[in-house]
């Protein structure tokens, strides 16, 4: 086993899907977010409006590292812009979870929190701007995936098998 990386547009699954993993293999996972949180007790929304971006990728620089050097054997859900890490191939298998922006925005606005799950993450605020950025990173994403999971309209289980199947087979 070495790491799984999930990258992917925010909202696309990540979290989800990194559940479903864990609980089918004998992964652990962790979520880059969740680590800049606990690193800077406070949420990413803060992080942006008091810092901005520029700061919050030094933060994601800095977890890069400390992944590379330090963790093994465990699946990382990463932020939409965790992949301009330098030495992301180096942490581990890189997994994009993939889907049309449109269906990312249906789906966020189809759960549950959804106004939530809209909030919390700072880029989706104004989604023109959203699918702007979300058509600069898409060629970026399949360009440095070594496994394209299609998770249109599948259910994050379904997402999962798939995905530990690829992995498995490379």
């Amino acid at each position: 086993m070495k790491n799984i990386v999930l990258i992917g547009f925010m909202g696309v699954g990540k979290g989800s899907v990194a559940r479903e993993v864990i609980k089918h293999s004998d992964y652990i996972a962790i979520d880059t977010d969740d680590l800049i949180e606990s690193m800077e007790n406070r949420k990413i929304k803060s992080i942006f409006e008091l810092e901005g971006e520029e700061y919050f990728r030094k933060l994601e620089k800095k977890v890069a590292h400390w992944l590379e050097q330090s963790v093994k054997d465990t699946l990382i859900s990463t932020g939409g812009g965790f992949y301009k890490q330098k030495n992301i191939k180096k942490i581990g298998t890189i997994v994009l979870l993939d889907s049309p922006f449109d269906e990312i925005i249906k789906r966020i606005k189809e759960h549950p929190n959804a106004l939530k799950k809209l909030k919390k993450r700072p880029l989706l605020q104004d989604l023109q701007k959203a699918k702007e950025i979300y058509d600069v990173r898409r060629p970026d994403y399949l360009k440095l995936a070594d496994v394209v999971i299609d998770v249109t309209n599948k259910p994050a289980l379904e997402c999962a098998r798939e995905l530990l199947k690829k992995v498995k087979k490379l």
